[in-house]
């Protein structure tokens, strides 16, 4: 499950699109509020990158073998007081309808904590699921090559970059 910079806007306008549909918000500015969760979105992206540099940071240091990345990552995320991995997508919920009860720009939410959630969970999903409809192209792409050797991950990353340059991500 991964967040790509590229999708932040689009699916922000989904969220807000399919929540003023469903009559869950009342806004008074449409676009503010897409830009509030982009705003979210973006601020994510950003601690998860410095969590990522920490864990690298902390590897370096530490002269850890690349096998303690997960771990490392998770610790840093601890620290950091955001969610990683699979604990990601219910984190990004909660600050969405956090997000929605104190924007100015929201002038009603009619939906309780768990409508909200059920409306926004599978356009979230559709998104974050992403990484897997990617994963599934690329190896697509490489079935003539053996995984695991030296040219399958070459190729993975450079198939995977092309794929994920294509796609705007």
């Amino acid at each position: 499950m991964r967040l790509y910079s590229g999708k932040v806007k689009s699916l922000s306008e989904e969220l807000v699109t399919g929540l003023m549909s469903s009559k869950l918000v009342e806004v008074l500015s449409k676009a503010e509020v897409i830009r509030d969760l982009e705003s979210v979105f973006n601020a994510y992206l950003e601690a998860e990158r410095e969590v990522n540099d920490r864990a690298k940071h902390l590897m370096e240091v530490r002269n850890t073998p690349a096998s303690e990345l997960g771990r490392l990552r998770r610790l840093a995320a601890d620290q950091k007081g955001i969610k990683i991995g699979d604990e990601m997508f219910d984190y990004l919920l909660d600050q969405c309808i956090e997000m929605l009860m104190h924007s100015g720009s929201v002038d009603e939410v009619f939906g309780e904590d768990h409508e909200l959630r059920r409306a926004m969970r599978p356009t979230l999903r559709k998104y974050l699921d992403l990484d897997e409809a990617l994963e599934t192209e690329v190896r697509g792409k490489l079935k003539h090559v053996k995984e695991g050797s030296q040219t399958w991950e070459i190729e993975y990353q450079r198939v995977m970059s092309e794929i994920q340059r294509r796609k705007g991500l």
